[in-house]
């Protein structure tokens, strides 16, 4: 499944529209750190992987911004903990 994920700025997050439901990862920054607060994908499109790629693309762009991170969310930390090839940039 190709996933158009947008970054909104403005609105600290990253999101895709998944057959019309809006998939969310909001995060803050501070002191040169990314803190992934919350990911939201609603049942009517859940389980196919759309969490873990706005975890992915939140993380490469921390990365390519040499920014730490801090997963709050418990499924950013738990996808953290599966991908160890993203270990470096836990704050």
């Amino acid at each position: 499944m190709h996933l158009d994920i947008q970054h909104n700025r403005a609105a600290q997050r990253f999101e895709v529209d998944v057959e019309g439901t809006l998939c969310v990862l909001d995060y803050t920054l501070a002191e040169g750190g990314m803190a992934i607060t919350h990911t939201l994908v609603p049942p009517p499109v859940g389980g196919r992987g759309v969490a873990g790629e706005l975890v992915r693309t939140a993380l490469d762009f921390a990365r390519a911004n040499g920014w730490k991170v801090t997963p709050l969310c418990s499924y950013a930390e738990a996808w953290m903990e599966r991908h160890p090839d993203y270990a470096d940039l836990r704050a």
